[in-house]
C-alpha cells in the first residue's frame, strides 16, 4: 500500500488521543515528513554524528547512571503509567544510550543519522517509511485487538498489544508498540526509502524550544542525503 496523502495532509491528520494526554499532560511530539532522500547517499555527516553520539553517551554515563539521566528517567515513569516494566521493555532512547559504550549500530546513512540525533539530544526518535503508511498516524491507548507485525525466532508473526498500552497506529494497525519501544516491520525504513516519517517524543523537562532545536538538527543532517530533500513539520500535543 502506498500513502496517498501529501505531507501536509498527513501531518495535519495525525493526532493524539485524549487518553494519552490524560496519562501525560506534558507530552509533545514533533512530526517530520522528509521527501527526496537518495537511498544510495553515503553521508560523511552520518559517520561524524555517530562518533559524536557515542562520545556524548559515554560522557553522560561516566557521570550519571543510565536510569537517572533526565529524559530516560521520565520515560521510565511514563512506561510505568500504562503498566509497562521499563527494566524489561526499554524505551528506544535508553536502548540506544546503553549500546553507545560498545558502539552504536551502523545500518545506513538515514538510520545512522536519526539514531545519532536521538542520543545526542537525549530524545526517543523513530523513523519510518512515509510511503508505507495507511492514513495518518495516531497515538492512542490500545484496545488489545489491534495487529502488530513483527518477528519472533526469525519468523514473521502478528501480535496484539496489551489493553491500555500506548501505541502509534495507522488505519491498518500498530506501527509502534509501548509509545517508543518497538517499531513494526510493515512501515519500517529500508535501503529503498525515499520519503521518511519521523516522530520526536518529548516529556518534561524537555522544553518546546529544545524539541524544535532537535528537529532542526535532524532536518539539517538529513539534507546531506540528497539535493532534493524537503522537510515538512508539525508539533502536536500539549502547547
Amino acid at each position: 500500500m502506498t500513502n496517498r496523502l501529501t505531507p501536509t495532509e498527513f501531518l495535519y491528520g495525525c493526532s493524539i488521543d485524549p487518553s494519552v494526554l490524560e496519562l501525560r499532560p506534558d507530552y509533545r511530539a514533533l512530526l517530520l515528513v522528509v521527501e527526496g532522500i537518495d537511498p544510495r547517499a553515503n553521508s560523511e555527516i552520518a559517520h561524524e554524528l555517530i562518533n559524536k553520539a557515542e562520545a556524548h553517551a559515554n560522557a553522560l554515563l561516566a557521570a550519571t547512571p543510565v536510569d537517572q539521566l533526565p529524559q530516560i528517567s521520565t520515560w521510565r515513569e511514563a512506561y510505568r503509567g500504562f503498566g509497562a516494566k521499563p527494566q524489561r521493555t526499554r524505551n528506544s532512547l535508553e536502548a540506544l544510550t546503553r549500546r553507545a559504550g560498545a558502539g552504536l549500530p551502523r545500518v545506513n546513512a538515514l538510520t545512522d543519522i536519526y539514531n545519532a540525533i536521538s542520543v545526542l539530544h537525549q530524545i526517543p526518535l523513530g523513523g519510518e517509511d512515509f510511503d508505507l503508511y495507511d492514513g495518518p498516524a495516531t497515538l492512542t491507548r490500545a484496545t488489545g485487538d489491534e495487529s502488530f507485525d513483527t518477528t519472533a525466532g526469525g519468523e514473521a508473526v502478528l501480535e496484539n498489544p496489551e489493553t491500555g498500552e500506548v501505541i502509534w497506529r495507522d488505519n491498518t494497525g500498530v506501527t509502534c508498540r509501548r509509545w517508543n519501544w518497538r517499531q513494526g516491520k510493515r512501515t519500517a525504513p529500508s535501503q529503498d526509502t525515499t520519503n521518511a516519517f519521523f516522530i520526536l517524543d518529548a516529556l518534561a523537562p524537555m522544553s518546546d524550544e529544545e524539541l524544535e532545536a532537535t528537529g532542526e538538527s535532524l532536518s539539517q543532517a538529513l539534507e546531506s542525503l540528497g539535493t532534493a530533500v524537503q522537510v515538512s513539520k508539525r508539533m502536536v500535543g500539549a502547547q
